[in-house]
């Protein structure tokens, strides 16, 4: 079985639950595994706030927008978010927060969660993407295989 989709969002927090509960309900209706689907929401919901709240670039005719794809396919799924923000200038921008620090665990919190990870900069423009991998698990009845 192959899903995919893809949305094209404001940058605005009330975007983040948004993706999450799509993500959510795909992976349900597919049956995957629950504690798999939580784990992948949570590391959807620290890639979506990294782009809302770094993912802006206030340049002329520069979105103010980010996108969210996600892709089932077979046993593995893979999310994608990009954004048009200043993107990473340097490796010490990926470094581990402070065990004291309010900020900056949430690419640390997507490491763990899942099973490959990528963060680079868009080919030819501004921005970043993170992309996210990890092996699926079933359910032993998929509700969409019963429909």
């Amino acid at each position: 079985m192959s899903i995919w989709w893809s949305l094209h969002l404001r940058r605005d927090a009330a975007s983040v639950p948004l993706a999450r509960r799509l993500l959510i309900g795909t992976m349900e209706t597919a049956g995957v595994d629950p504690e798999i689907s939580y784990d992948l929401s949570v590391a959807l919901s620290e890639a979506c706030a990294n782009a809302v709240e770094h993912g802006g670039n206030h340049a002329p005719g520069v979105s103010e927008a980010y996108r969210v794809t996600a892709y089932l396919d077979g046993e593995k799924c893979r999310i994608e978010v990009a954004d048009s923000g200043p993107g990473f200038t340097r490796t010490q921008d990926l470094r581990p927060a402070r065990p004291d620090s309010e900020h900056g665990r949430g690419l640390c919190l997507i490491r763990e969660l899942a099973d490959h990870v990528h963060i680079g900069a868009k080919p030819g423009r501004g921005g970043t993407v993170v992309s996210f991998d990890k092996i699926l698990k079933w359910k032993k009845d998929p509700s969409l295989l019963t429909a």
